[in-house]
């Protein structure tokens, strides 16, 4: 991996085993990339000169790899994982396990999200019956944050505005934030679900500012309010509810730029916008899409 791993992960099985380096240094038979919508999202030098395995679950997914398997249909890549065990006659030992229902619970907002299907709930019960204790995954996952990531909130917390209808919420994460809180980037994951717990919010954008000038923005929202398609629009991607993407340029521009577009959706989500002819159309799902290049 480029980066540590997150804190909120750091408890989980095999975690002190991951290799920290800035770029694919060996020869390998294939490298396995999980989840990331482009081959530059590792952000490690010469993956591309590998034998790439591509797994993920997001229709909107770029073809990257040598091999790629994409299943818009899974609740996450966890489900996959699990399912290619299967398959190939792997045995689902409790530490696999407890690592593939993490995917399942932070994928789906521990099962709260639309993406949770029916067959999640029969991976997780599988999961399971090979020895995960779900609530004490869910505490290392979710209850054991470090302090700097409270005093981080309630900085992010401070700069949440809403329209003048009260549909759509967003916030900003400075680098000037992170700073005086003792945070990380990665200490902010979630805080954009806390302005869509009220009940007339519909959409919500955090900017959380990588570097100057550069925003990575996750967009959360509910029911028919399509997110993803604003995201596709900056080259990132995701779900309908749950997507993210990077902005660039001035702070106030980037953060018009994203209220507007979050404003449109719920219009569109609300039936309030004709959508015949829009020009923003969804990706066809893939479910179970594989592809093998020469």
């Amino acid at each position: 991996m480029r980066d540590a791993v997150p804190h909120s992960y750091q408890k989980l099985p095999g975690a002190a085993a991951v290799r920290v380096t800035p770029a694919v240094d060996r020869a390998y038979d294939a490298v396995f990339v999980i989840e990331c919508s482009d081959i530059t999202r590792p952000g490690l030098i010469a993956l591309e000169k590998q034998f790439v395995v591509n797994i993920d679950h997001h229709a909107t997914t770029a073809l990257f790899g040598t091999i790629n398997w994409i299943d818009s249909t899974a609740s996450a890549v966890g489900e996959m994982i699990f399912n290619l065990c299967k398959a190939t006659g792997v045995r689902v030992t409790k530490e696999i396990a407890e690592c593939v229902y993490t995917a399942l619970i932070t994928d789906t907002g521990s099962f709260h999200f639309s993406n949770t299907t029916e067959r999640t709930f029969k991976v997780a019960s599988e999961l399971v019956r090979a020895g995960v204790k779900p609530a004490q995954v869910s505490e290392a996952v979710f209850a054991s944050y470090p302090w700097s990531k409270i005093e981080l909130l309630g900085e992010v917390l401070s700069t949440v505005r809403r329209d003048e209808l009260g549909r759509v919420a967003w916030m900003r994460q400075t680098l000037e934030m992170q700073e005086r809180a003792g945070a990380t980037e990665e200490d902010g994951d979630g805080f954009v679900n806390y302005p869509l717990a009220c009940d007339a919010v519909e959409a919500v954008a955090l900017l959380k500012e990588k570097e100057p000038g550069v925003y990575r923005t996750s967009l959360r929202s509910k029911g028919d309010v399509n997110v993803a398609r604003i995201a596709e629009q900056f080259g990132g991607g995701g779900h309908r509810n749950a997507a993210g993407c990077t902005l660039t340029g001035d702070w106030d521009e980037a953060e018009r730029t994203i209220v507007r577009l979050l404003k449109d959706a719920v219009d569109r989500g609300n039936g309030d916008i004709d959508t015949t002819d829009d020009a923003l159309v969804q990706p066809e799902p893939r479910p179970v899409q594989a592809e093998i290049r020469g």
